[in-house]
């Protein structure tokens, strides 16, 4: 049934937007919604052939989105899933009356079946490459050594190490997967790799198991087994055994993590690491919307530390952050500091400056793309030197901005112009069909605002003198743009029931009489009215509530 009637209804309409009701209404408010709406559209009411034709199609879709919206199966299977989950095959057996768990436990376990058939197509490929950069010619630079050598007045920057790792994921089964790793490594011309493929089963919703082998050119084969398990709902334990072999013989190693929630934003952890490099390390993280906070100490054979980290989350578009941490142990003290910013859909650059004794200055250099990590490690200096630090720092900077304004910025502008101008071509049909059913959905209430209007000037009510619907252009430059508003005026005024106006929180290219004039952009609704005689403005956001009149609406007859 629910398959049935998705079918009918056009992939972009909102149920909940079609009968103006909350996400959380009752019976009776999409009674109420329901019947309004019948009484609006009902094709008895018109006798003019066309109207009764178009009347008809509004009413059908009003019928069908009360449909599923009455009936507590099918809206718990809506408000889950959307209406791909009415599209879903095998709703048939499900039996009547069920709660919304157990209906999301049934559509679970259909889209598992149909997932299945698609596991061998299915892979998770991660990877990174590091590119480490010697620049210590740059500020460590000897210039006696220097005088006799052709070419030597320019400084000497040259690749030292280089890193290279991949793996993909293989799904096997609904609970086991397989994971093939490897890598290669070399620095300053020596180098090796290695290869590893790891066997993982889900044993229960608390647990899971898994089983590596390796083997490389520098260490001889690796076993280990990785164990994680739910303890309970706020704690968990990992435990990692693994035996190394090698000319040596075999180094057995042993890794335990305990983990617990403190509260909702705050992890410990306690770890017991034995074999090679020995340690226990304890920490405590706090992640919330706009932190990240971390503070370790760890004691250990050969290097004991403790090390505090924050990062500062700005909430923009960009995601853009800025981080610091102290680490102080026996090898020494680092401080580092950085930041890191979205520059596209899919890719994330950071830049981390590091400053230490006696590790000298380094700029850390990191891109992130989808699943693909690129990171530039460039050590400048084996000192503390001002100039090191002052150019690790602004350096960085100036060339992020001037790539940003000339370069990054006009690539982002034109490709969102043409990821619009493709979402308008793939849409314009469907954004055609909406068009004629609003302009069909005004003709048929020309005559019920008349009556609401006679209705709300007799008790001096609510009257809308415009609305415009749509995205709003200041810019005298762009003023082509306004074709991109709609004049909404008679379906709002329709929707007012004792003096009063109510929207609720969705986009209100579902009302009826309404559709999205710009398809992909920011959209606003802009209403002028008249309450007890006096003008009142109001502008709202596509997804936000509205509810006039309003005494702050009000327009300052002095102003």
């Amino acid at each position: 049934m629910a398959a049935a009637l998705a079918e009918e209804v056009p992939d972009n309409e909102d149920y909940y937007a079609l009968l103006n009701v909350r996400r959380e209404a009752s019976q009776e408010e999409l009674k109420a919604a329901y019947r309004r709406l019948c009484m609006l559209y009902h094709p008895d009411k018109h006798r003019d052939p066309e109207l009764k034709t178009q009347a008809e199609r509004l009413f059908n879709l009003v019928h069908q989105a009360y449909e599923v919206l009455s009936d507590p199966q099918t809206r718990a299977i809506y408000d889950i899933y959307g209406r791909r989950g009415l599209e879903m095959e095998g709703w048939e057996v499900v039996e009547r009356k069920r709660t919304p768990a157990e209906i999301r436990e049934e559509f679970e376990r259909l889209q598992r079946e149909r997932e299945e058939r698609r596991l061998q197509q299915r892979t998770n490929p991660k990877g990174t490459i590091s590119v480490g950069i010697d620049a210590t010619d740059l500020f460590d630079r000897y210039e006696e050594e220097y005088e006799d050598v052709p070419g030597s007045s320019f400084p000497q920057i040259e690749i030292n190490k280089m890193h290279i790792s991949q793996s993909i994921e293989a799904p096997l089964t609904a609970t086991d997967t397989a994971i093939l790793s490897g890598n290669l490594s070399t620095q300053n011309g020596n180098g090796g790799g290695s290869i590893n493929l790891a066997l993982r089963r889900v044993t229960s919703a608390k647990g899971w198991g898994e089983l590596e082998f390796g083997a490389g050119d520098l260490q001889g084969p690796l076993f280990g087994l990785k164990i994680f398990r739910n303890l309970t709902p706020r704690c968990f334990i990992t435990t990692n055994c693994a035996l190394q072999f090698s000319s040596r013989g075999i180094r057995p190693g042993l890794t335990t993590v305990l983990a617990r929630n403190l509260d909702k934003n705050t992890m410990g952890y306690l770890q017991w690491r034995w074999g090679i490099q020995s340690a226990m390390n304890t920490s405590i993280v706090r992640d919330t919307k706009t932190s990240h906070f971390t503070v370790a100490l760890q004691l250990g054979i050969p290097h004991s530390f403790v090390m505090v980290s924050y990062q500062h989350k700005f909430q923009d578009e960009d995601q853009t952050r800025v981080k610091g941490s102290l680490k102080a142990g026996f090898f020494g003290t680092i401080v580092e500091y950085g930041a890191e910013r979205k520059i596209s859909r899919h890719s994330i650059l950071g830049a981390t400056v590091s400053v230490g004794v006696p590790q000298g200055v380094s700029l850390k250099i990191k891109l992130n793309r989808a699943s693909q990590t690129y990171f530039f490690p460039v050590h400048l200096t084996d000192q503390l030197l001002p100039s090191a630090v002052f150019y690790a720092t602004v350096g960085p900077l100036v060339i992020y901005f001037a790539m940003h304004r000339l370069v990054i910025r006009p690539y982002l502008r034109a490709q969102k112009e043409r990821e619009l101008e493709k979402q308008r071509e793939s849409t314009a049909s469907d954004i055609l069909q909406k068009k004629q059913e609003a302009e069909a959905a005004v003709r048929l209430m020309q005559e019920s605002v008349r009556r609401i209007i006679e209705a709300e000037e007799a008790r001096m009510g609510l009257i809308v003198v415009n609305a415009w619907y749509g995205k709003f252009v200041n810019d005298n430059s762009r003023k082509n743009e306004k074709v991109k508003v709609i004049d909404v005026t008679v379906p709002l005024q329709c929707l007012v029931k004792d003096s009063k106006l109510i929207l609720t929180e969705a986009s209100k290219a579902g009302l009826p009489g309404f559709y999205d004039p710009c398809v992909g952009e920011e959209k606003s609704l802009k209403v002028l009215y008249q309450f007890r005689g006096v003008l009142h403005q109001v502008m709202a956001a596509d997804n936000e509530a509205l509810r006039i009149p309003k005494q702050s609406h009000r327009i300052d007859a002095d102003g």
